[in-house]
């Protein structure tokens, strides 16, 4: 998803064209195996360790291994894109690696083509404690798929530029952020005062910078579970994301940009305020030391009082239906989701626990982690993508109908009447 797409493009020249067949075919043919001394060899494919400081995803793994001395694991590491190119392929031969890292929005695909095992029947048979998880995600009231770390995705602003525009605090709600952003933009030159992608290609914009406007106000896209495109609250959104539009204070190039563009116009000081994932608070202090940014919540919409949605991308993890070893599978399950483990990955991955006991350790980070992590408490985790049938083609649907709207083509009645009726088309 968004957290992994944007970090992609300092990683994807990691791993060539040749390894990433290697990779693949290495995975297609599946290396776990029992030994004659009773041991198991556990294939766990993945894009963590990619996008990890260098060794330590390992170090944690053979730390499982020396609990576990009959379980070894060889873990597949490569770039999100890569991974999910791979995981898609053995989803559909039923040849996925023991144990795979998962996106929500591949869950109820690999879940319908029975390439994920039920983690629920798998709890049950090792007497897991599944009230220490955060969440879990479900198909039909089943398990496939236990989010490890979670992303969350705040809005970020640029202080000067909100201090040279004479805006005197951070905008929390519609109006104030519509306010920033005029005056921001009315600064002249390239600078915008939000940025907004919406490549069809990828089109996670959807998900992390309109639909978080809807969900930050405690509002939904579904009623029960069935598209509710057409409602008040989904209009709204979608009106006020025209209203920015229309005030000019939108980057150019929104239409065909992708979210690293977004990321970088930030970091170069030519977007004022963006949404973006938590995960990127390091990379761009390392392109741009001098850059004074700061997180804060996403705005709702004027006199709401309740709890905020805040738009997430998790690691999640789930074991392969056709695995072999599938008690061994879930003890590592297990391990990564034990409150000590959990706290260490989440810490070094500058992510959220899935462990719901597990507390980060923010004394070796930047404050800003702390300040992120008091609004996701003070909220809910928000994205109601995960789990959905074919959930990029929904969100390419809805900016198709988008994009019409913000180019005049079509207006937001009309086109969130046919985005009802396509998104309908598809969840049953």
């Amino acid at each position: 998803m968004a957290v992994r797409s944007s970090r992609l493009k300092r990683l994807i020249g990691a791993v060539t064209a040749a390894s990433l067949v290697a990779v693949v075919a290495a995975c297609g043919s599946s290396d776990s195996s029992a030994g004659s001394n009773g041991s198991v060899t556990l294939e766990f494919a993945q894009w963590w360790g990619a996008e990890l400081p260098a060794g330590d995803f390992d170090k944690l793994i053979a730390d499982f291994e020396a609990q576990n001395p009959k379980i070894k694991v060889k873990l597949v590491s490569a770039p999100y894109a890569s991974t999910k190119q791979q995981l898609v392929t053995g989803a559909a031969s039923k040849t996925l690696p023991d144990v795979v890292g998962l996106d929500g929005a591949w869950v109820s695909d690999f879940a319908k083509q029975g390439a994920i095992a039920d983690l629920s029947k798998l709890m049950a048979d090792a007497n897991y404690d599944d009230s220490q998880l955060a969440s879990q995600v479900k198909i039909k009231g089943k398990t496939y798929m236990i989010p490890v770390v979670n992303f969350v995705y705040p809005l970020f602003v640029n202080k000067d530029l909100l201090a040279k525009a004479g805006v005197s605090k951070v905008p929390s709600t519609r109006t104030e952020f519509l306010d920033a952003a005029k005056k921001i933009s009315a600064g002249g030159g390239n600078v915008k005062g939000w940025a907004l992608p919406l490549d069809t290609a990828v089109p996670n914009g959807v998900q992390n910078d309109v639909m978080s406007w809807l969900w930050a106000s405690g509002g939904s896209m579904l009623k029960d579970g069935k598209p509710n495109l057409t409602s008040p609250e989904v209009k709204s959104t979608v009106e006020y994301v025209k209203s920015l539009n229309d005030a000019g204070v939108i980057a150019p190039g929104s239409l065909t940009m992708k979210e690293q563009d977004k990321v970088e116009k930030f970091t170069n000081g030519q977007v004022g305020m963006m949404i973006d994932s938590l995960a990127h608070i390091n990379l761009i202090k390392k392109s741009k030391p001098d850059l004074k940014f700061e997180v804060a919540a996403v705005p709702a919409e004027d006199g709401f009082t309740g709890k905020r949605g805040i738009p997430y991308a998790s690691w999640g993890i789930g074991v392969s239906n056709s695995s072999e070893h599938k008690t061994e599978a879930f003890k590592l399950v297990s391990y990564l989701m034990s409150q000590e483990t959990n706290a260490k990955l989440s810490t070094i991955a500058n992510g959220f626990p899935g462990n719901k006991n597990a507390k980060p350790d923010f004394s070796n980070s930047d404050p800003m982690f702390k300040t992120a992590f008091d609004i996701y408490q003070q909220g809910y985790p928000a994205n109601e993508f995960v789990g959905l049938p074919k959930s990029e083609d929904l969100m390419r649907s809805f900016d198709e109908q988008l994009q019409l709207v913000l180019t005049g083509k079509s207006n937001v009645d009309d086109a969130l009447t046919k985005a009802q009726e396509n998104w309908s088309s598809v969840i049953e």
